[in-house]
């Protein structure tokens, strides 16, 4: 089994989702006791995002390539960065290590492919909606993208950092998001992306009657598949 380095801490939920889901998926596939091997660096959600906020996209670069660095020093044979938003700097967090990053960009495009799926909704942050860094990795590989109209951008922002990441899941907030998929669905997209760990926590594929592409549960299959080969 190989050791998988996980670049957490954006949020800490969403990190322990991922820590949590990997083990499940180790256990479900091996049997018995077995857990998986991982590493991890949990960077602090409030200086990273500050410096978002700022647009120093360096300097968070040279804080998540430290963790890189770190988790790879550690014995990790691949990475993951346990968000979406921060995958605006994925290039350079590659760049800083010599073991692959497997990017949530190309587990979400392998996976809309393997359902025949070209066109998508795409539901995050404000931030991962509103620049194109990540929507323009899914379309460089061959998905057209549609967003949410903008107006409703702060609420789902709004949802995302005050109430999912508090580990709060209202039904109120579910029944928005609901109807924000209704929306993509009628401009033509043919599934959903849930482009945010904790967008999972408050919608299921039993909540929409397009497929829906939770990006978390698939970056870790893709880890598993990796980590078991």
């Amino acid at each position: 089994m190989q050791t998988i380095g996980l670049i957490g801490g954006m949020s800490w939920e969403s990190s322990s989702v991922y820590y949590a889901a990997l083990n499940r998926g180790v256990q479900q596939r091996q049997g018995g006791l077995s857990s998986a091997r991982t590493l991890l660096a949990s960077v602090d959600f409030a200086e990273v995002t500050a410096l978002q906020e700022q647009e120093r996209w360096d300097d968070v670069a040279t804080i998540l390539s430290d963790a890189a660095r770190a988790v790879e020093r550690g014995g990790a044979d691949f990475l993951m960065l346990c968000t979406t938003t921060f995958h605006r700097v994925a290039t350079q967090v590659q760049d800083a290590v010599d073991i692959p990053l497997l990017h949530l960009g190309d587990v979400i495009a392998d996976a809309c492919a393997a359902q025949k799926v070209s066109r998508v909704g795409f539901l995050g942050t404000t931030f991962a909606m509103s620049r194109p860094f990540f929507t323009d990795h899914l379309a460089s590989r061959g998905l057209a993208v549609h967003l949410p109209a903008r107006e409703a951008h702060a609420e789902l922002n709004r949802i995302i950092y005050e109430e999912l990441v508090r580990g709060q899941v209202k039904d109120a907030s579910r029944r928005f998001v609901v109807s924000l998929i209704e929306r993509l669905w009628d401009d033509g997209a043919g599934g959903v992306v849930l482009g945010c760990t904790e967008l999972e926590l408050l919608i299921k594929q039993a909540d929409s009657e397009l497929p829906v592409f939770p990006s978390t549960t698939l970056h870790v299959a893709a880890a598993l598949d990796r980590a078991l080969a």
